[in-house]
């Protein structure tokens, strides 16, 4: 998207209406409702695919991808890893087929099991690092979103403030609040960026092998596109952290703590006033810092979540091919039906049962493709 589209979509988010928490009525609904992407939250998300199935596509005929009785039960790797060398630091994905969806009444938009059928594909083996992203930086020169400033020419009036670069930072509250505004725990901090993903007085100086966060779907299309790679399709990533596994709830089986083991950076204690760090890690963590799936993929559920390269849309099972899905042409979110999304998987470090479970590996997420936050990272896929 041409930076003039982006002001554009942004200056109608400042002029129109605020969210309505009294902590976070300053700051513009785009950057806090569309940018955040917490997944389809729990409180909201029967209302996001019940109510709004009349202004999607759900009155298509049923493809063979929604019988739900097809779905494959078990996930089919059927091709061996190419005679070629790897390409550092991704692993081969073999073509096979699997069932994709998962049985969780309060994932409305991914409840719908069904067989998808994928050709293979080389993957990163982590989330793509601060490392590795700096070394895009210096090769490029290029300016992430959250470090570009409107133009105030294009918004007379505006206060100069909602003009400057910016970014949303979580920011646990000091006290309980209701779980029904997420809004409450983030702040849009200027200066906050990739470099500085807390915001100016932060910096990654050590946290060099972390996820990149901060950064925005245009943001993570662009490093791939210099690594002579792309951002995997949501069935490819779907498919790569199941690692195998068919219709388990998580990347790693059916329970969570296996033997007491802790398998994934997610939340702990009560969300989102106390993080009790019993992961080790009280925001994101290292890449490669929990046990990989049977795919040899690390961090596929929490730390960060991760763009993929669809549309969302809550009604996107009931219409997708099942040979290669590659998304829906359009968005649409019933929350939000002004602002296009674009589809993240994987949860992250603040995700919990409390309030957002999608680490499992058929939970979807959504988010606005001009801003990140600091919880929002991305990893590669390459073709054969």
């Amino acid at each position: 998207m041409s930076r003039e589209r982006r002001e554009r979509a942004r200056a109608r988010a400042v002029t129109e209406a605020k969210v309505e928490s009294p902590s976070a009525s300053k700051f513009p609904k785009y950057l806090l409702y569309g940018a955040i992407a917490i997944g389809a939250f729990a409180f909201t998300y029967a209302a996001t695919t019940m109510s709004g199935a009349s202004k999607t596509k759900s009155d298509a005929a049923p493809s063979a991808a929604t019988n739900a009785e097809k779905a494959s039960p078990v996930t089919r790797p059927d091709s061996p890893a190419p005679d070629s060398p790897a390409p550092e630091g991704m692993v081969w994905i073999p073509s096979g087929t699997f069932a994709m969806g998962c049985d969780d009444p309060a994932m409305g938009d991914a409840r719908q099991w069904h067989n998808v059928t994928l050709d293979g594909f080389w993957m990163d083996k982590t989330e793509v690092t601060n490392a590795q992203f700096a070394a895009f930086v210096k090769a490029t020169g290029y300016k992430t979103s959250a470090e570009l400033a409107l133009d105030p020419r294009n918004f007379p009036g505006v206060p100069p403030d909602k003009l400057a670069p910016a970014s949303p930072v979580f920011t646990p509250p000091s006290q309980p609040v209701p779980l029904n505004n997420h809004a409450i725990w983030w702040d849009l901090v200027p200066g906050a960026d990739w470099q500085h993903p807390e915001g100016p007085k932060s910096n990654i100086v050590g946290r060099e092998n972390y996820p990149v966060v901060q950064v925005s779907f245009q943001d993570a299309a662009a490093y791939c596109k210099w690594a002579g790679k792309r951002l995997p399709t949501e069935a490819e990533w779907e498919y790569a952290a199941r690692g195998g596994l068919a219709k388990k709830e998580f990347v790693w089986g059916n329970e969570f703590r296996p033997g007491g083991k802790v398998m994934a950076n997610t939340w702990q204690g009560r969300f989102p006033i106390e993080n009790t760090s019993e992961d080790g890690y009280r925001a994101s963590a290292p890449v490669g810092s929990y046990p990989a799936n049977g795919f040899g993929l690390f961090d596929m559920a929490g730390n960060v979540w991760e763009w993929c390269s669809d549309w969302y849309r809550p009604d996107t099972y009931a219409n997708s091919p099942e040979k290669n899905p590659t998304g829906p042409p359009d968005s649409y979110d019933p929350l939000e039906p002004g602002m296009a999304k674009r589809v993240q998987r994987g949860g992250s470090f603040l995700c919990t049962d409390q309030y957002c479970k999608r680490y499992d590996p058929g939970g979807r997420g959504k988010g606005d493709p001009n801003s990140g936050a600091n919880h929002v990272g991305f990893r590669c896929v390459k073709a054969k």
